[in-house]
């Protein structure tokens, strides 16, 4: 009864009931009441229903069911699994934070640790907690210490393992920071691995599963691979993160609680931060792991290829761009030595902490060659000044458009992007030229996932594979074009420079492009916007 040609995509509820009622036709001829009260037209909806829920779901599980085309987060957490890779969660920012008394203290006085310093918003402040104790000694002037605190709060929750066997502890709090569980039990301490396929019968090891809730599992052997832990279970682990939590200089001024010296006197404690906190990154994105987890079957256990130190410091939380040069690319290096390049999520200059994270990663987590000498640097940037004279379209605020073109040359030489929205034109407006000039008028927050409208200048090659890095000038011109509330840009020759000539800028090999300033005319007025 199937027609010789199946749509196999045309299964919702409409569709299949047109299908349903051509069927009952050609095998009841004389049924032709399909009307809505109609008690066989009710049953023909039925099954039409039954079967556009069924159809939804048969799509779902084969959609699910592959990395590259699964959209939720536990899915996409249970196939990197399978590829050995691991999904990370937020991480917490970090500040130095200097504490002063209102006078020198008589006695030594203890901050410890655990203390929480915040920011002095009334409601859903930013919290921040002393990593470790902190003193300032009797008589010292000034009267003040530095310490380091976390923007994260510490748990600890008790357990009765009862000697089970692949025993599964569910957290109770969110959201987990990576590596920060401490497990112990009546039979030891335990650490944390991996997993636990190598470990042995008499090995206290556990791993960490982490949901795509932020809530974390804690896993232990079976007596055969791990041991099993016994008695009570002791569990402390850290929750929070984020890039909300990066709190600007000068924010952290409340401190909580009260406080006295050794021997017992009150004392007035202030505090401040002189410096922003850095560190803090938001859990990883399903379609960063979409792209990382394929590529990390190419580094496995280690970091040789020139690849391989790209892809694992991608790997690191907080790393949006890597480029990794040696002699072969650049005849400055030294021999047997190389320079990684990275590129912080958001743009900008690396941390000093997130400097050593990459280089842990390439030399310790996943090892490169022991005679190789390799060094984390900040990316080296060309600056993009863009000058133009454009013509509004009218109804638009002059404020308005150059705020918006500013945004969209911003997503376009940005270093990643996630989902985005497009930026559309106003009904009956010029509709966009072309796909990479669409591309550019992202508007949403990066996830991680790389920006291919830029990138280094030794990745940017011609036909021939040699580098020709460039920003190209009808690029720029496009994205400003298609800005909504702008009518077109001069005619003039001139009318649009980036870095003063109308012509496409160069980049060297270890490059990266980066918005400069963005002067905009009136072509009507000639006032500057």
């Amino acid at each position: 009864m199937l027609p010789p040609s199946v749509d196999y995509t045309d299964k919702d509820f409409d569709a299949l009931r047109v299908r349903l009622m051509a069927l009952v036709r050609s095998v009841f001829p004389d049924w032709s009441d399909f009307s809505v009260a109609s008690f066989g037209n009710l049953l023909l909806e039925m099954y039409a229903f039954v079967g556009d829920v069924v159809t939804f779901y048969l799509d779902n599980q084969a959609r699910e069911s592959r990395l590259v085309t699964a959209t939720q987060r536990k899915n996409v957490i249970a196939l990197a699994r399978m590829l050995g890779y691991k999904l990370h969660g937020a991480q917490a920012a970090t500040a130095e934070v200097t504490f002063t008394l209102a006078r020198p203290p008589s006695a030594d006085m203890v901050l410890p640790a655990g203390t929480v310093v915040r920011t002095q918003e009334v409601t859903e402040p930013v919290r921040f907690q002393l990593l470790s104790d902190v003193v300032i000694a009797a008589g010292a002037d000034p009267p003040e210490a530095t310490g380091v605190v976390q923007s994260s709060e510490t748990r600890t929750q008790l357990f009765d393992a009862r000697g089970l066997a692949d025993l599964d502890i569910l957290l109770d709090h969110t959201p987990y920071l990576d590596g920060s569980a401490e497990v112990s039990a009546a039979n030891g301490a335990y650490t944390e691995v991996d997993s636990l396929l190598g470990s042995g019968p008499n090995d206290r090891h556990f791993m960490v599963l982490v949901d795509q809730n932020d809530r974390a599992t804690i896993r232990f052997g079976n007596g055969t691979s791990g041991a099993p832990p016994t008695g009570t279970v002791q569990i402390t682990y850290k929750t929070g993160g984020g890039a909300g939590n990066n709190a600007d200089a000068g924010r952290l001024v409340v401190i909580e609680g009260a406080f006295t010296d050794v021997h017992g006197h009150p004392v007035q404690v202030s505090v401040t931060n002189a410096d922003p906190a850095t560190g803090g990154t938001d859990r990883q994105s399903v379609a960063s792991a979409k792209l990382l987890a394929p590529e990390s079957l190419r580094t496995l256990t280690r970091t040789v290829t020139r690849e391989d130190f790209e892809i694992n410091a991608r790997r690191v939380p907080g790393v949006a761009r890597a480029l990794m040069l040696t002699s072969n690319e650049d005849a400055s290096i030294d021999e047997n030595a190389g320079i990684l390049f990275v590129i912080p999520e958001g743009g900008g200059l690396p941390t000093p902490a997130l400097k050593n994270a990459v280089l842990a990663q390439v030399t310790e987590v996943y090892p490169s060659t022991l005679t190789f000498q390799v060094s984390v640097q900040s990316p080296v940037y060309k600056n993009v000044d863009v000058e133009a004279r454009i013509y509004l379209r009218q109804g638009h605020a002059p404020s308005t458009v150059r705020d918006r073109v500013k945004a969209n040359l911003e997503a376009m030489l940005r270093p990643a992007f996630g989902s985005a929205v497009l930026r559309t034109r106003p009904s009956g407006s010029r509709p966009v030229s072309s796909l990479r000039s669409e591309a550019v008028v992202r508007v949403s927050e990066p996830d991680g996932t790389p920006n291919p409208l830029v990138d280094f200048g030794f990745n940017i090659k011609d036909a021939d594979g040699i580098p020709v890095g460039e920003i190209a000038w009808s690029d720029v011109f496009n994205v400003i074009r298609d800005t909504e509330g702008v009518r077109k840009i001069g005619d003039r020759h001139g009318d649009l420079k980036l870095n003063g000539l109308p012509a496409d800028i160069k980049l060297g090999i270890k490059e990266f492009p980066l918005l400069g300033n963005v002067t905009l005319t009136d072509g009507d007025t000639g006032v500057s916007l």
